[in-house]
């Protein structure tokens, strides 16, 4: 099966990052960047702009990709392919509208301490800290869907 394509947009202000905790599954109850599946005639990038919008009610203005991570299963229904972007500067106000998960801003300090999918929290500070280098990664998970290897690739 092919791979679902997504996106992940963490987006920053202030040495904080914007996440939300899922209300619903794939990663019920963790904090997550706002994303989703790319649409067909979309681009990674439009896909991440547009799901920013969708999910936050915020409007990108500098956009940085951070990372590509595919993840990988023997369940044909588990096999992505993940662009990461890093958003620093945007519009608007971020909307209460929870049918994803609800939204809050966390110093970058207290978001790394908080319950996130497995992969997420070995990505998570390579791709916020714009310092860092493009972050590239397969993450290989069992017919449960637990994490059992990481592969990072150089840059």
């Amino acid at each position: 099966m092919n791979p679902i394509l997504g996106t992940l947009v963490y987006c920053l202000r202030n040495n904080q990052v914007l996440l939300m905790c899922r209300n619903k599954e794939p990663n019920l109850g963790l904090w997550v960047a706002p994303g989703g599946k790319i649409e067909v005639g979309e681009s990674p990038y439009e896909c991440a702009i547009r799901e920013l919008a969708e999910e936050t009610g915020l409007r990108a203005r500098e956009v940085h990709f951070r990372g590509l991570v595919a993840e990988t299963s023997p369940r044909a229904d588990w096999q992505w392919l993940l662009f990461i972007y890093v958003v620093t500067r945007f519009d608007g106000d971020v909307l209460a509208d929870e049918r994803e998960g609800i939204l809050q801003w966390w110093s970058l300090d207290a978001a790394q301490h908080l319950p996130m999918p497995e992969a997420d929290q070995v990505f998570f500070p390579k791709v916020i800290d714009l310092r860092k280098p493009f972050y590239q990664a397969k993450f290989v998970y069992d017919q449960a869907i637990r994490l059992v290897e990481v592969i990072e690739h150089p840059t």
